[in-house]
């Protein structure tokens, strides 16, 4: 491999670094092997430390393909716990609220699915990178502030239900950039008449790798 021509690497990203821990690593592992004291290296799409999967590492000139690689579409798989929400609506913070989920039926999901597929708009989690007058929303909200964020347009391409074993489901999600799979079982529980939050996300593509 020639890594400073540039290298486009697929990782699979484990549960609990971050993307910039990977990069690190692989940065790290470069400079090392290249004698090298400094070098470039970045990934194309954040992806949370709870969840694993593919994530894109561009090395040397290849850096300069990261914004283009990033909007390529993710497919990811999702689990859903229905019936309770975090404010983080993942694992990172406790569970805030329950709901009754023993109406909710395979038909129900199958039937709800269409109406989140295509192009829609979502309001981003405020436990995510996005920005609120320079600083980052998880910042604000891990300091007990309120965080008022606006709905921004994306496209759910393909929702698949894999698995149906309440209060669990598993989906499996083609989208665009930008998409909040957080945010998405939020919006899915309430279709439901319930409650949901992510207790697994894996990213199995993104764009060709």
């Amino acid at each position: 491999m020639d890594f400073i021509t540039g290298e486009i690497l697929g990782i699979d990203k484990p549960l609990g670094w971050t993307s910039f821990d990977a990069v690190k690593r692989v940065r790290g592992a470069i400079q090392r092997r290249l004698h090298l004291k400094k070098f470039k290296v970045g990934h194309a799409g954040t992806l949370d430390p709870l969840a694993t999967g593919v994530l894109i590492v561009c090395t040397g000139r290849a850096t300069r393909k990261i914004e283009e690689l990033q909007n390529g579409d993710k497919e990811y798989v999702a689990t859903l716990h229905l019936g309770a929400t975090t404010p983080s609506f993942d694992l990172e913070t406790e569970i805030d609220s329950h709901y009754p989920w023993e109406h909710i039926t395979r038909k129900l999901v199958e039937d709800t699915l269409p109406d989140f597929t295509g192009k829609i708009m979502q309001v981003p989690p405020v436990f995510s990178a996005v920005k609120v007058d320079g600083k980052r929303a998880y910042n604000l909200a891990r300091k007990g502030k309120e965080v008022v964020l606006k709905a921004k347009p994306l496209e759910i391409k393909e929702m698949e239900l894999l698995d149906f074993s309440l209060p669990e489901i598993t989906l499996r999600i083609v989208c665009s950039k930008g998409t909040y799979i957080r945010a998405l079982a939020r919006d899915l529980g309430l279709a439901l008449g319930s409650g949901a939050y992510l207790t697994g996300l894996r990213r199995t593509r993104v764009g060709n790798v």
